[in-house]
Order: C-alpha cells, then sequence, then structure tokens
C-alpha cells in the first residue's frame, strides 16, 4: 500500500489495535507507526492523550507531514509527531544523514561527524538539546562514524568551526536559535563549514525518508556516548583555536587595554556568557557587565517575552535598566545561540539608540574595510576581496564597493548561501572580510563560514573605542558613513500567519493582481518599473526574464523595485510562520534630508501591507513593538 502521509506507514493496520481507532484509516496507520517505534516515555504519553481526547486535527498536524529544510535546517516546537522535534524525528534524521555521508564520503570512517548543542529544554516532552545531541551522536556511534560531540553547550558557530579544523564530514547543532521555548531545531552543516544547501538538504531529506524505522537499540541509548572509544571532546582544542583565530579580528590592541567605555552583555538565558567573557578578554579589554538575571541557562527564558534581541528596546528593558545604573555606554546582546547580535548606544543621555541589522552592517563593512586599507594599501590587492549580503538586506555594502573598487554579491536570505558563496570564493583566491543578513546576523572576516555574535560582539566593542578616541559615537559615525555614500533608510518587519493556505491565497492574488499571471503595477500611487519574483524564477528588469538568483520554490519572495527608488520584498520566514516585508529608500550621496526620505519610505511600507497584505481581511497579526 502506498504511503500516503510519507510516514514510512504501509501495510494493512493491525485489527487489535492498543488503542481506540481514529475513524480514519491514514491517521490509524500513522498512530500506529508512532506508538511502533517512539520509545520516549514522555512522547508516548502525549500521542495517548491526544488519541484518548479525540484531538483528531492535533494527530494529523503531528502525524501526516514531516519537516523540511528550511534556512535553517529542521526546525519545529518539541512534542510528539513526525513533523516535531523529539527523540524518534533526531534519530530518523540522524540515520538519513548517515545514509547520504555515507554515499559522499568514502573516508567517513575516519573523519567522522561534529556534534554541538544549546541549552534548549522541555519537560513535558522529555526533550533537551542535550539529549538529542548524544541521540545524533548515538546513532552515528552505532555505525562506528566517529563523533566529536562537545560536553557542554556552545555557541552555533563552534560547530561550523569545528567541521573545518578537524577535517570532519559534516556537523550537526541541535538549536533553534532565537525562537520561542516550545522549539528546537537540527542544523547540518557540509564539510566545508557552510549549512547544507540544494542539492543535499533534498537528498538528505530523501534518505530520512528511506530510514524511518530506527535501526537498534543502540540508537536510543545516550548513554552510549561516555563509554564509546569513537567519541572525543572537542570543546577544549575548539575553544583555544577559536580565540587564537579571534585575534585577526584585533586591529587595535594598543587603545583597548586604557578603555574607558563601559559595556554591558546580556547572553538572552542562552549560551553566549562565557564565550564572550573571554572574547573581550582575548582582545586586551576587561570583560563587559553581565546581565545577572540572563546570564545562565533557562530555557524558558523567564525573563523576556521572546529570547529575540531583534525585536529591539521591548525585549532589551534588563539590559537597559542595567546600563542606566552603571553607567555604560554600549549594550551588547547575543541570542540564545549566540549567532546573532544586537547592539544600544547612549544617545546623549536622551535614551538609547537600539541599531538595526542593516545600521551595524554598515558600521562593520565600514570598519572592515577601513582596517583593510590600512594593512593593503596597494589598490590591486582591493579588487580581489569581497562583502556578501542577502537580497532582502541594505545595499549599502554596494554603495561602498562602487565608491571603494572592491566586490559585492548578493545572495539568497539565509546564511547556508553565504557560508557556501565563500567556499565558492576562496577556491578562486579571493576573500570575503565582512558579510551579512539585515536579522542581525553578521561574519567579520572569514574564520567561520557563519554568522557569528561572539565575534562581532567583540568587534563592535574595539569600533566604538577606536571611535571615541577620534571623538566620535557609533551613531555619529553612521550619519558619517550615509554622508559619503548615501542614506540608506530602510524598514524591516513582519505578520504573523498560522494558516499556510492563506500565505498561499496572498502570493497567488499578488501574482495574479490586475489579470492571470500579472504583477501589481503600483504600491501607494508610486509605478513598480521591476519585479523579481524567486518563487518563479521571473525578473522582468532582465532581457530574457530570467531570475539571476537561483529559484526557490518551497518558499515565498517577491521583490518590487519603484519609480521613487524604494526597493520592497515580501517572502515567508524559513523558521517561523511569519511573511516578513523589507523596503529600503537608497538615496544618493548628498541627499540630507533624513526625514523626508523616511516619510515617503514609511508611505510606500504602510501601502505595501494594506494593499498587498491585506492584514484585516486575512486576519493577520501585526508584529507588537
Amino acid at each position: 500500500m502506498e504511503d500516503t502521509a510519507g510516514t514510512g506507514v504501509t501495510g494493512d493496520l493491525n485489527a487489535n489495535l492498543r488503542w481506540p481507532s481514529t475513524g480514519d484509516l491514514q491517521l490509524d496507520k500513522a498512530v500506529q507507526q508512532w506508538v511502533d517505534w517512539d520509545r520516549n516515555p514522555w512522547t508516548r504519553a502525549q500521542l495517548d492523550s491526544l488519541v484518548e481526547a479525540g484531538r483528531l486535527d492535533d494527530l494529523r498536524s503531528r502525524l501526516c507531514s514531516r519537516m523540511s529544510f528550511g534556512t535553517a535546517g529542521l526546525r519545529a516546537p518539541m512534542g510528539a509527531g513526525f513533523n516535531r522535534i523529539n527523540d524518534l524525528t533526531i534519530i530518523q534524521s540522524t540515520q538519513g544523514l548517515y545514509a547520504y555521508l555515507c554515499r559522499c564520503f568514502a573516508d567517513l570512517s575516519s573523519r567522522g561527524v561534529v556534534v554541538g548543542y544549546d541549552t534548549r529544554g522541555q519537560e513535558e516532552s522529555g526533550c533537551s538539546s542535550q539529549r538529542l545531541a548524544k541521540l545524533t551522536a548515538a546513532v552515528m556511534l552505532s555505525r562506528d562514524v566517529p563523533v566529536h560531540l562537545f560536553s557542554t553547550f556552545v555557541p552555533t558557530p563552534y560547530v561550523p568551526y569545528a567541521v573545518k579544523k578537524l577535517g570532519a564530514a559534516s556537523g550537526v547543532m541541535i538549536t533553534a536559535s532565537h525562537n520561542p521555548k516550545e522549539d528546537n531545531g537540527y542544523k547540518v552543516y557540509w564539510c566545508n563549514g557552510a549549512q547544507i544547501a540544494s542539492p543535499h538538504d533534498k537528498e538528505v531529506l530523501r534518505c530520512i525518508e528511506e530510514q524511518l524505522e530506527p535501526w537498534n537499540a543502540s540508537c536510543w541509548d545516550e548513554k552510549l556516548v561516555d563509554h564509546s572509544s569513537l567519541r572525543t571532546d572537542p570543546l577544549t582544542q575548539i575553544n583555544s583555536c577559536y580565540m587564537d583565530d579571534l585575534t585577526s579580528l584585533c586591529f587595535h590592541r594598543d587603545l583597548n587595554s586604557g578603555c574607558t567605555l563601559k559595556f554591558i552583555h546580556s547572553s538572552f538565558h542562552g549560551v553566549g556568557h562565557d564565550f564572550v567573557q573571554q572574547a573581550f578578554r582575548v582582545f586586551g579589554f576587561a570583560p563587559p557587565i553581565p546581565v545577572p538575571e540572563q546570564k545562565d541557562p533557562d530555557p524558558n527564558f523567564s525573563t523576556v517575552r521572546c529570547p529575540n534581541p531583534e525585536e529591539g528596546e521591548s525585549v532589551l528593558e534588563l539590559s537597559l535598566l542595567l546600563a542606566d545604573r552603571e553607567n555604560a555606554q554600549i549594550v551588547l546582546a547575543t541570542d540564545p545561540d549566540a549567532d546573532r547580535l544586537a547592539v544600544a548606544e547612549q544617545s546623549n543621555g536622551c535614551g538609547w539608540k537600539v541599531f538595526s541589522g542593516n545600521e551595524l552592517a554598515a558600521l562593520l563593512g565600514w570598519w572592515m574595510f577601513f582596517n583593510w586599507k590600512e594593512n593593503h594599501p596597494d589598490p590591486v590587492d582591493t579588487e580581489s576581496i569581497y562583502m556578501l549580503a542577502t537580497t532582502v538586506s541594505s545595499k549599502i555594502l554596494q554603495a561602498f564597493a562602487r565608491t571603494e573598487g572592491f566586490q559585492f554579491e548578493e545572495t539568497l536570505p539565509g546564511f547556508k548561501w553565504i557560508g557556501n558563496r565563500i567556499h565558492e570564493l576562496s577556491k578562486t583566491r579571493n576573500r570575503v572580510i565582512f558579510a551579512f543578513e539585515e536579522s542581525i546576523g553578521f561574519l567579520c572576516g572569514s574564520m567561520v563560514p557563519e554568522k557569528d555574535g561572539v565575534s562581532a560582539a567583540v568587534v563592535v566593542a574595539e569600533m566604538a573605542v577606536y571611535l571615541q578616541t577620534k571623538k566620535l559615537s557609533l551613531n555619529q559615525q553612521l550619519h558619517n558613513i550615509y554622508r559619503t555614500y548615501g542614506y540608506h533608510v530602510s524598514k524591516t518587519s513582519y505578520v504573523t500567519c498560522n494558516d499556510p493556505p492563506t500565505i498561499q491565497r496572498i502570493f497567488s492574488r499578488i501574482r495574479n493582481f490586475d489579470r492571470d499571471a500579472s504583477y501589481p503595477k503600483e504600491c501607494g500611487g508610486v509605478r513598480i518599473v521591476h519585479v523579481r519574483d524567486i518563487t518563479t524564477g521571473y525578473d522582468s528588469s532582465r532581457p530574457d526574464l530570467r531570475s539571476v538568483l537561483p529559484v526557490s520554490r518551497s518558499s515565498q519572495m517577491i521583490t518590487f523595485t519603484l519609480q521613487n527608488g524604494v526597493v520592497a520584498t515580501l517572502r515567508t520566514s524559513g523558521t517561523e510562520p511569519k511573511i516578513k516585508y523589507y523596503t529600503e529608500f537608497c538615496a544618493a550621496p548628498g541627499e540630507s534630508d533624513v526625514s523626508q526620505l523616511e516619510e515617503e519610505l514609511r508611505k510606500v511600507t504602510d501601502a505595501l501591507v494594506d494593499e498587498f497584505l491585506e492584514p484585516d481581511k486575512n486576519h493577520l497579526i501585526c508584529r507588537f513593538v
């Protein structure tokens, strides 16, 4: 019989069920398969209670579909079900990953894999990142694959860094980054240190579907890591090497030891505290003052409404209060897995300036190129260096490149695309000195092909110290940059939509706005001059009408270029039930009426949301600020 649910359930169902039938044959098969395979008593109990309560829609949601790789790997709520993160789906995913690695690496048994994890956990499902990491390791060890399993939680970038440093075939990081506390995830890295992208992601998923039944009892034995001779702990070596390599980003050590600025750091109840403290010492700084309530791991993220520092002042409240008490000038906040960074600066006693991801990128891009030029005065050297950004991010680096003569490229959203492009460029002796995505993800240098909040935090600190010697704040320097290269005013936000069919209808309507296959002609009364649809591969600005960026049919993304110079993008999130929108006004150098630019951008942004997304009609939940 065909496996219509994609869960591995086939054949006739035993008539003697150990639980009441749901009345839905396909669902009964899926429930039976779960009962046969799951050995976690907490998730077994969750499913039993759903069956007994007759929660059929919930059961279908959990059992009749599987997770797929988004912009950050597999990510879903923890709990019972084939499309949730739990012991069984992690074992299945790792069996599939092993099968694919065997096809790609004849030397897998000598290269091994790296496994790391963050501090997440959920009592009611018996899931924690540490447990899931040990089960990931157990699956590999059961097939005699060496596993470099970190003995404690680490920042996400430590896993790809270790993959490259140790020559491993692959890496797995158990994390859901900044997602709500209910979520967890399974992030896979290739041997080049970059997250897997097409075709690897699709092939791994295919292999997972072929390896659904747990192989043996060893796959469930989290204690296997304690006595297997094939398990090593890379923590001491990798941490030491990482901190040594971090010195390549330290350009003004002579200024750091005499620093009078005071820094606050929040690790958002995650992994970042110890690592940021160490990084500051490497640069010659006194460690930043930690936010005591948020310093230690807490899977409930008890002091914030959501563990995402990108949300700005509303989630930085404890950090800003501590900064006021300590008379500190700068707040640094890493997200729970320490791959992203938020920054706020005291504004002359008049509150705080919380920088957007695009604004921080302008500062960090300027800083990295400024120091590159100091050490490489020959203009010829500049031609082989690159900066990268995702296509929904600010075009400020493009403005830098036009003026300064280095190379700039855009990628699809998601740092996996940046990481893989860094690897490709390195083959031709080109070097990426800075890359970013607007959602506060930054990579200074190229020591790891992944966004890195630890290195970004200490680089921002040194930049602030240097600017202080020039009697400049970060915000003052940002405006200097805009005056030189042109103001880039941007707006990024989102609406939440928990109903996938509604999202499909919204984007289908945009593609058939006036008639079949006709996109909108204007937005807020401003003519749309170009449309690029990454989902379908259409680009009206190209002679052949084909997008240069790869087609991505698994997600929605449409970009509009307006006659007034505004660029606006609508896209679905790869990790959360959100429609994100991005708008930017790129002014020419010399245009200084910022308020007028901001007002024009606001009008277009409001029209983009109201006319194209129709929040009220579609019952969308607007972002809480």
